[in-house]
């Protein structure tokens, strides 16, 4: 579905102030005939300041808006009239979820749930190109998958769900909803799940950023257990072409897998940004010759999942979507923009 020069496509992104939301902003603002209302809460996770290159843009907005909030989400839907809703607002946080699971429920699944009303209220009031128009993009992870461990497989798009923690549980059930909602209530639905981002902007807790951040203050970079788990790293960049091909393009009621096909251990991960800021900074802390002198082993994380790993042939075939970064590239790239 391509949009011409006499029509504007209006999306709504949840969670848009978010890291990969607000990649997905900044993407879509690229393509001249969409326009953008960003809804997000601005929790901790939220940052306004990974979009100052949107502010003023014409066919930029933001509202500070809750998905718990079912009433402000009625008001924002019948305002805006929107032609697809990309779904990016989530608690994403595995360490966070194991000490507060019920936060991701309320989030994750009710806010999921609030939005898909809405949704499908919008919808049954449209009619004729409006109508055909219509998409619900909802955005999930390859944690709803489970664990590879132990094997060569790829997460395919017809695997079935086993979540390990509390959040990839969340989002399990968000992405069933979501289904449900398209085969009951005929709503308009694709799916895309994807593996690990990184990139700019992302929110310090996660385990580049954190990385990074702890070298150049020369603390402690803690990896959990012997650092042996495997991800497969998606450069948000890239993540965010994809999903805009996705909404513009995707097939209704299709599920895609988004990879970077980057497989790497944690520790080389680290290792490797260790390497980069070595080669980036003369002068080490504490006297420390080499930042990896800072690597430290701790317990490792509970139900900890080994080996996540996608297989995303669907989209390269159906959409001709690949990335573009490899990890390479976009580990310099990351590591520069943190500097």
């Amino acid at each position: 579905m391509h949009t011409g020069d006499e029509y504007r496509m209006k999306i709504i992104v949840t969670g848009g102030a978010g890291f990969i939301g607000s990649s997905v902003v900044r993407e879509a603002l690229l393509h001249k005939d969409v326009e953008v209302l960003n809804i997000d809460c601005l929790t901790y996770a939220g940052n306004l300041n990974s979009l100052d290159s949107c502010r003023g843009h014409k066919n930029y907005s933001f509202d500070k808006v809750d998905i718990c909030d079912r009433e402000k989400l009625h008001h924002v839907f019948a305002r805006y009239q929107p032609d697809i809703v990309m779904h990016l607002a989530a608690e994403s946080h595995v360490d966070r979820s194991i000490d507060s699971p019920g936060v991701f429920l309320n989030t994750n699944i009710l806010g999921t749930f609030n939005l898909l009303e809405e949704a499908c209220i919008h919808f049954k009031s449209l009619s004729g190109a409006k109508r055909e128009k219509f998409r619900f993009h909802h955005i999930s992870t390859d944690e709803v998958y489970g664990d590879l461990a132990g094997t060569n497989n790829l997460f395919t798009e017809e695997m079935a769900y086993s979540p390990s923690s509390p959040y990839a549980a969340s989002k399990a059930a968000s992405d069933h909803l979501v289904r449900a909602w398209g085969r009951t209530y005929d709503l308009p639905i694709i799916v895309t799940n994807c593996s690990n981002n990184y990139g700019p902007y992302h929110f310090p807790e996660k385990l580049i950023p954190h990385t990074i951040l702890n070298a150049l203050s020369g603390k402690e970079i803690p990896i959990y257990g012997s650092g042996n788990q495997i991800r497969d790293w998606l450069y948000v960049d890239d993540h965010a072409r994809a999903l805009m091909i996705v909404a513009l393009d995707g097939k209704v009621g299709e599920t895609y897998n988004i990879g970077g096909n980057n497989e790497i251990q944690n520790i080389e991960v680290v290792k490797k940004i260790c390497n980069i800021l070595d080669g980036l900074i003369s002068k080490k802390m504490n006297d420390i010759t080499s930042f990896s002198g800072l690597i430290t082993f701790v317990k490792d994380r509970p139900g900890h999942d080994v080996r996540y790993a996608i297989n995303a042939k669907k989209i390269k075939k159906d959409l001709g979507w690949e990335p573009i970064e490899n990890f390479e590239t976009g580990i310099l790239k990351t590591v520069k923009w943190y500097l």
